[in-house]
């Protein structure tokens, strides 16, 4: 285990100059495997602005090789994939020598891991994040698709969801092979439990707020009976503008409680709004892991969630967190109130010291490097 392996993460989604923070999750994965081990990011992504056919980009990111293409957007689907192909053969040259590859999400990037597995008889594992995985989402995918995706799935050393429910969901839609959970990172030196001072009671809930998913409507519907409950208090939502909810706000018509949209911040600025807050609410219709939640928790934030995500897989620790039906509004509104009235506040430090020895970096990295060292001898 002392020797490192050189790891080449191909990846469908990273943090780009298209998108910073797409698949951010998915670089803290090449972040921590780096503990152990060197990695070499792969990543092509379109973008509209750009009038040539390909740009290269090459830079160590806390410590990971990061390479990107960036192709010009186009109509043609042949051309496209001209491009692509053409784009990962360069990077390709330029990284050289591996020894395993680490796909991140499965499809279509999995194409590139085939060709590596066959030509070059590359062996690969694959972590999956993706909520199209799950039912119903996964309904939506086509056939062509689908077995395109078996293939890939059959032909992996491993498969790593990063929950359960999506290994479940995947497993019984026919992608059939060996599959083991890794969790997301949670940066437990970063995300630190702080004691509050304000006197105030805080709400928080970070996300994408799309309503669909995340169901903002929902909770914004149970801020309301809190308000007729309680007075005042804030719920902070945090991840986009208020735009598409204010004709709902208005006609909810707030007079105590104050409700905040907030824009995308970064990790730094979430960890105050996570330490400053009483209780993390997920309120979500599906996901497969709820990144924040453990962020939450590593804070020593308690959370309330539906049964969606990582906590259905963090045991019996009710001080911890509550778990709710989906949809349920008035469970919603009990566990917020049941939280705020509890004389007995939540142990922080076991919290975070729960959320160190399960998804640290260091946590991660050293299942990861397991997974590594036996798929090469294998």
């Amino acid at each position: 285990m002392s020797q490192k392996q050189h790891i080449l993460f191909l990846c469908g989604w990273y943090p780009s100059k298209v998108n910073l923070t797409n698949g951010d999750f998915i670089q803290r994965h090449a972040e921590a495997v780096t503990l152990e081990n060197t990695v070499s990011v792969l990543h092509i992504v379109t973008n509209k602005n750009y009038s040539q056919n390909i740009e290269y980009s090459f830079e160590t990111i806390n410590g990971v090789k990061t390479y990107i293409a960036y192709i010009k957007a186009t109509k043609n689907p042949f051309l496209k994939g001209v491009l692509f192909l053409k784009a990962f053969k360069t990077i390709l040259s330029k990284i050289q020598s591996f020894d395993l590859v680490h796909l991140n999400v499965l499809y279509p990037f999995g194409l590139f891991a085939l060709y590596l597995n066959w030509f070059k008889k590359k062996k690969y594992i694959i972590t999956e994040h993706w909520t199209r995985y799950l039912y119903p989402q996964v309904n939506d995918i086509s056939f062509i698709e689908k077995y395109i995706s078996k293939l890939i799935c059959k032909k992996a050393f491993l498969i790593c969801p990063v929950s359960t429910e999506l290994e479940e969901s995947m497993q019984k839609t026919g992608f059939k092979g060996n599959y083991k959970k890794i969790g997301n990172v949670v940066n437990t030196s970063l995300f630190t439990p702080k004691e509050k001072t304000n006197t105030f009671f805080n709400l928080l809930h970070v996300s994408s707020l799309l309503d669909h998913h995340k169901n903002i409507s929902g909770m914004l519907k149970v801020a309301k009976r809190l308000e007729n409950k309680i007075g005042e208090f804030t719920w902070k939502f945090v991840g986009g503008k208020q735009d598409q909810y204010l004709e709902l706000i208005n006609t909810l018509n707030f007079s105590k409680a104050k409700i905040e949209f907030i824009n995308h911040v970064s990790q730094e600025k979430l960890v105050t709004y996570l330490q400053e807050t009483d209780i993390y609410i997920s309120f979500s219709n599906y996901e497969t892991f709820g990144i924040v939640m453990t962020e939450a928790l590593s804070c020593g934030v308690p959370v309330i969630s539906t049964n969606t995500g990582i906590l259905n897989e963090l045991g019996q620790n009710d001080e911890f967190y509550k778990i709710i039906t989906i949809k349920d509004e008035l469970a919603l509104l009990e566990e917020i109130l049941k939280f705020k009235n509890t004389s007995k506040k939540s142990n922080q430090l076991k919290m975070h010291n729960f959320i160190v020895e399960n998804y640290s970096k260091k946590a991660i990295s050293k299942q990861f490097s397991e997974i590594y060292h036996k798929s090469i001898k294998a």
